[in-house]
């Protein structure tokens, strides 16, 4: 078990050793970190070998030269020079926001990008600004879309953020799949098999193995199956591209580059990296900022007052379970899997930091 800031402090230190600025690798431990006390482990630890093998392979600039390339008044496309996704990400969020500030909304697209961590901690930055927050990413093709046995979409999750007065933040943080391919990624190294329905193998038949997404297997889209409405995950994936990678410039569908080195760089691109899409809408755009929080409130209450089912204490809100995790872990320490251990140690072992993974912070 570790401490947050132990953590914190070791997964800067790492970014470092990358060559990223004092600033850069702050933000990338910083939101990282928010994954692992969130309860999204999927996003946290287990990405730091993934990022310095595709570093080390000349895909994933440390010093990049983030711009904007094209801009109306409440719009923007930034070009995020092939940095570490969290870099360009945040930059686009302060973008959209300080946009919205003058023009009521803000929405940029973010091209030439990579994985960022979690979507939700952009979606969050909008909520201190008395503003909506909204984010959503593509992702490396690891998804069939429905009724092929071909990989052509990523996770591609959406989140948004929307303030209340009394009551905590509505955040919803979701990918358009079943299953994020990270939490594949930690069952496979549990050594533990998936449910049915999440994924299947490299004929199109569902398996339980995780191990079937690395032998041309593919992630299903939210449904799992057609009778159960995979369609419409496959709807809602598509149009995450669409405002990821067509509008922005980056590559979409099954051209995004891999997040991971273990799966090959496609031959053609149409555009230019991993693409984001921002938005942030000013409350007072559309009423008073405080009648709009004192309805959330309502909206809130009305919703936990539903009658639970059997064998539920209470009906949640989106955002409840990982704000009491948050709590949770906070206090009690993050606990990381023993796979993900060994390949931070070799990471950290390659760039000369020490870590002792038997440590019990």
């Amino acid at each position: 078990m570790y401490s947050y800031n132990y953590l914190f402090d070791l997964t800067r230190k790492i970014f470092s050793g990358m060559g990223c600025s004092d600033e850069h690798s702050t933000t990338i431990a910083e939101i990282l970190l928010k994954a692992e006390i969130r309860n999204i482990s999927s996003h946290g630890m287990l990405r730091i070998s993934d990022y310095f093998q595709l570093w080390k392979e000349g895909r994933i600039s440390a010093t990049p030269d983030i711009r904007v390339v094209h801009e109306s008044l409440s719009t923007a496309v930034v070009d995020g020079d092939k940095a570490f996704g969290m870099i360009p990400a945040k930059f686009s969020m302060e973008l959209a926001i300080d946009k919205a500030r003058h023009a009521g909304t803000g929405w940029v697209a973010t091209r030439n990008s990579n994985h960022f961590g979690i979507a939700g901690y952009y979606a969050m930055m909008a909520l201190e600004h008395d503003m909506i927050g909204i984010c959503v990413t593509n992702a490396n093709p690891t998804v069939a879309p429905t009724f092929s046995v071909e990989k052509m979409l990523g996770t591609n999750p959406v989140a948004m953020a929307v303030p209340a007065l009394n009551q905590p933040p509505f955040v919803a943080d979701f990918a358009t799949t079943p299953i994020p391919r990270g939490k594949v990624a930690i069952a496979e190294k549990k050594g533990e098999q998936l449910a049915t329905g999440l994924i299947q193998d490299s004929e199109g038949v569902t398996t339980t193995d995780p191990s079937a997404l690395r032998r041309g297997g593919a992630i299903l889209p939210l449904g799992s199956d057609y009778i159960h409405g995979s369609h419409k995950g496959y709807c809602m994936g598509s149009i995450v591209d669409i405002l990821s990678g067509v509008v922005s410039g980056a590559n979409f569908g099954p051209f995004v580059p891999p997040g991971v080195a273990y799966l090959p760089r496609k031959d053609r691109e149409t555009g230019l990296g991993t693409g984001h899409f921002f938005g942030a809408m000013k409350i007072d755009a559309f009423m008073p900022a405080e009648e709009f929080r004192a309805r959330m409130d309502e909206w809130i209450v009305s919703l936990r007052a539903a009658k639970p089912a059997a064998g539920h204490e209470k009906v949640l809100i989106p955002g409840d379970p990982e704000r009491e995790w948050e709590e949770k872990i906070m206090k009690e320490g993050i606990n990381v899997v023993p796979k993900v251990i060994e390949d931070m140690k070799l990471v950290t072992t390659e760039l000369g930091i020490e870590f002792n993974p038997g440590a019990d912070m």
